[in-house]
């Protein structure tokens, strides 16, 4: 039974807590059982909150034996990426610097919303120093290591993240994602995540990287968890300027409608894919009908355009740093934001030009689709220090391809879940789900057809 407990999804612990059928005290307690098992095959935690998950836990229990209706989440664990604010710990953000400031005084805002829902927090998650990649293959804190295969990588920047939910060691983890790093790691690890639409989920209380580009966002290993954990986080908040002050929206109750109704596309040109990446958004358009292909104008410029932006603000926000401590750095990301600091900033106005004619092209494709498949990744997860990877036959660098299909949608701010596909005896990768701004929940019901029709594939890897 306490193995049970471990691997339970979100909405079944919560199920399990307001029948009696567990406490959320024996469901904390296999969990960090669980993840003192694992994780160090793994290297997903870099902090494991057991105190506070078990306190959580336990006043939860009192909640329900007098009595009380307690919250849709009651119970289910989660974990959230280093750079998320947790009052006692030091939010890292992968770093060494960062591990010199005092501890967080309070939670995130997103954490704050997670808790008030009844979910646990178990612990702080391993990523790529200041969110600056896509495999946590971290010089501080070692890599993170891919459940499926534990010589590949997670994926990045939130490595960890994905790590912990493909390895069932919580049903729900938090992630940000600026040029793909929710839907990179979802799709080497085999989770389903959700980059929302920029602005509908508060940062407050996060690590910055990217201003213009930055999102935060849930992996799970089912759409509904993922659904029902985005609309526990929804809300309007002043701690964050990008954050919309728009109505709450209820994505659960749609999920069951799946797919019926929406316009769905493939987008081709760039997002065409090859070998595996190619063959899993048609198996996903296969089980939609989905037949059309429309082609996204400029994406390959999109993405070379997000490229400076990203060196660019990333450097900024990080100068004095690198001016007074470079050696302190990841040794990748300080050439990264060196290189950064020296983008001519004529270079940069031209790409948020760029950036504003590009979005109103996309959304003149939004006016007759709903829904466009693309890939998430042009392969599966590399091994661990692996320099190269192959697409189409050509041998291109891995890390600045890994997100060669994330970063023209992420530029934007366009709402996206990944969702794995998994043959036996292969490692997953994912296929990005895109809709137009504020219709995560078009996204999400397609996600669950997918899922309802055995398209997807995220059981857990228990090993």
């Amino acid at each position: 039974m306490t193995g049970e407990l471990a691997t339970l999804d979100a909405l079944s612990a919560a199920a399990a807590v307001r029948s009696g059928a567990a406490s959320a005290a024996e469901i904390a307690e296999a969990v960090l059982a669980h993840i003192a098992a694992r994780n160090p095959s793994l290297n997903a935690f870099t902090a494991i909150t057991g105190e506070r998950a078990l306190a959580d836990a336990r006043a939860l229990d009192r909640r329900r034996a007098l009595g009380e209706m307690l919250p849709p989440l009651a119970g289910a664990p989660f974990a959230v990426k280093n750079l998320f604010d947790v009052a006692g710990l030091v939010t890292l953000a992968g770093s060494k610097i960062d591990a010199e400031r005092p501890p967080a005084a309070a939670d995130a805002f997103i954490v704050k919303k997670l808790t008030a829902a009844g979910a646990v927090l178990v612990g702080a998650l391993n990523m790529d120093e200041y969110a600056y990649g896509f495999t946590t293959e971290n010089t501080h804190y070692g890599a993170a290591h891919n459940p499926h295969d534990t010589t590949h990588v997670a994926g990045g920047s939130s490595g960890g993240s994905a790590a912990v939910v493909a390895a069932g060691l919580v049903p729900v983890a938090l992630g940000s994602d600026t040029n793909g790093s929710i839907r990179v790691p979802s799709s080497f690890c085999g989770t389903f995540g959700l980059k929302p639409t920029y602005g509908r989920l508060s940062r407050s209380g996060t690590r910055g990287f990217v201003a213009s580009l930055d999102h935060v966002g849930p992996l799970a290993r089912t759409v509904g968890d993922l659904a029902a954990s985005y609309d526990a986080m929804q809300g309007a908040n002043p701690g964050d300027p990008a954050c919309a002050g728009r109505p709450l929206e209820a994505s659960i109750p749609g999920l069951e409608h799946g797919a019926n109704g929406l316009r769905i596309a493939v987008a081709g040109g760039h997002f065409a894919g090859s070998g595996v990446a190619a063959e899993a958004v048609a198996s996903a358009a296969k089980s939609l009908g989905a037949t059309r292909i429309v082609e996204v104008p400029e994406a390959a410029r999109a993405r070379a355009a997000a490229y400076v932006i990203t060196a660019s603000e990333g450097a900024d926000l990080h100068l004095a740093d690198l001016k007074s401590r470079a050696a302190d750095f990841d040794p990748m990301t300080r050439d990264r934001f060196l290189a950064g600091a020296l983008v001519p900033a004529v270079w940069v106005l031209r790409a948020q030009r760029f950036r504003r004619w590009y979005r109103e092209r996309v959304m003149e494709l939004f006016r007759d689709i709903d829904i466009l498949l693309a890939p998430a990744t042009p392969c599966q997860a590399p091994r661990i220090g692996q320099e190269t990877i192959e697409i189409g036959g050509v041998t291109v660098p891995s890390r600045p391809f890994i997100g060669v299909y994330t970063q023209p949608l992420s530029f934007i701010g366009l709402p996206i879940v990944a969702a794995p596909l998994r043959r036996p005896g292969e490692l997953p990768i994912g296929v990005q789900i895109i809709a137009a701004p504020w219709r995560e929940a078009d996204a999400l019901r397609v996600a669950r057809a997918l899922e309802r029709d055995g398209v997807t594939n995220a059981e857990p890897v228990l090993g």
